[in-house]
């Protein structure tokens, strides 16, 4: 029986059929041969591959776009600065801090517990004056962290079951996460910290990729889109003008795979490297900057040291996505890519082995953390949607 739609239900699908083509949605070709599947439908099989709909974006600039609304929006915006500004869980460091007092200070902050739990808003405690001046990040102790993950109800089996995890960003590890005793405690605040700073890099990947596709998708590009194409080109370290290998290269990296490594290359945070350096995944430098192995020789590489934990995630996804020892592994993901299937960390670890001098044994530990500690639980994950004024929403 044929569906009767109406002139603008008409319109709205060719849209709609539009993006699947634009996207290449083979699942949705697969079902569009039926032309009875609703534009309803098509939606929700759009929105499962992270594509936004026409009527989102038209629905995310009208609210700025109707000029009758203008002096509304302007009394709204004002009071929601002015509610956000005083929220109590959106810290500042206003001036230095002893870190090494608050580290040891076993008392947790005095937190406004039910109104945290009435907001359900990014909690940023990314807390630096300064990026360039490690001095000025606060270095929450491991109490005052898991009072700040209860309140907010972030909880890993919730995480496991529903697929949704807070932006709560943690910018430094807690300096006495080796000093817990139970591993199950230990790894579970490890987790935490770094699944939203893991999260939000592949977020940012799937933001970009689906701007090149849509970019690629057009006849004629813009300055705008030629420039930031050859940006691209350049971060993702290809010399020639050689989008298909853009495609390959600028693409995440499994949430899975990202925390075994994290957890193999520190000791699931206990090592000196991460507690010092914020160096999750071992990366080696040159740099005077650097962090010396105990054991190393004059002229020998250091450890990469970084600002802040979501620099040195940003780092290892860059580092995968570009160094060409990982060639295998990014043609593993496309290949992955062109037969429709999962990004699987599993199928991918074993193209890792050139990581560590280990080898073979490297990347089969990795499989052994992925499996033991069920971390594939958390590949499907999505942040919750941001709401604070502070980053840029409302």
């Amino acid at each position: 029986m044929k569906i009767k739609r109406t002139k603008e239900q008409i319109i709205y699908r060719k849209k709609l059929l539009r993006l699947v083509r634009l996207y290449e949605v083979k699942e949705i070709k697969r079902k569009i041969i039926n032309s009875s599947i609703s534009n309803k439908q098509i939606e929700l099989l759009l929105k499962k591959n992270n594509i936004s709909l026409p009527q989102e974006v038209l629905n995310k600039n009208i609210f700025f776009l109707n000029w009758n609304n203008l002096y509304k929006t302007s009394l709204l915006m004002i009071a929601l600065i002015a509610f956000f500004g005083v929220m109590p869980f959106i810290y500042k460091a206003n001036t230095k801090l002893d870190e090494k007092k608050l580290a040891n200070n076993n008392k947790p902050l005095k937190l406004d517990i039910a109104k945290l739990k009435e907001k359900n808003d990014v909690i940023k405690f990314e807390v630096e004056k300064d990026l360039k001046n490690q001095d000025n990040t606060v270095r929450l102790g491991a109490a005052t962290l898991n009072e700040i993950f209860k309140a907010a109800d972030y909880d890993l089996d919730i995480v496991r079951n529903t697929k949704k995890v807070k932006p709560i960003y943690i910018s430094v590890l807690p300096s006495e996460i080796d000093q817990i005793e139970n591993s199950k405690d230990r790894k579970e605040i490890f987790i935490k910290i770094i699944l939203p700073l893991i999260l939000e890099e592949n977020k940012k990947i799937i933001s970009n990729r689906n701007k090149l596709f849509r970019i690629l998708g057009k006849v004629n590009n813009t300055n705008s889109e030629k420039k930031w194409l050859n940006k691209k080109l350049k971060e993702y370290n290809i010399k020639n003008i050689d989008l298909s290998e853009l495609k390959i290269r600028m693409d995440i990296i499994p949430v899975s795979l990202a925390i075994a490594q994290a957890a193999k290359e520190t000791g699931w945070g206990t090592s000196r490297f991460a507690k010092e350096g914020n160096a999750l995944f071992g990366q080696w430098t040159y740099s005077e900057n650097g962090l010396e192995p105990l054991d190393s020789v004059e002229g020998e590489h250091k450890v990469a040291r970084f600002n802040v934990l979501q620099a040195s995630v940003r780092a290892y996804k860059l580092n995968l996505n570009t160094h060409k020892v990982y060639k295998d592994f990014r043609k593993a993901r496309a290949e992955l890519r062109e037969k429709d299937e999962e990004i699987n960390s599993l199928k991918l670890a074993k193209f890792l082995n050139k990581y560590a001098e280990t080898g073979k044994q490297y990347t089969e530990t990795l499989e052994k953390i992925i499996k033991q500690n069920s971390l594939m639980d958390f590949d499907q994950a999505k942040l919750l949607p941001r709401k604070s004024i502070i980053s840029g929403n409302i």
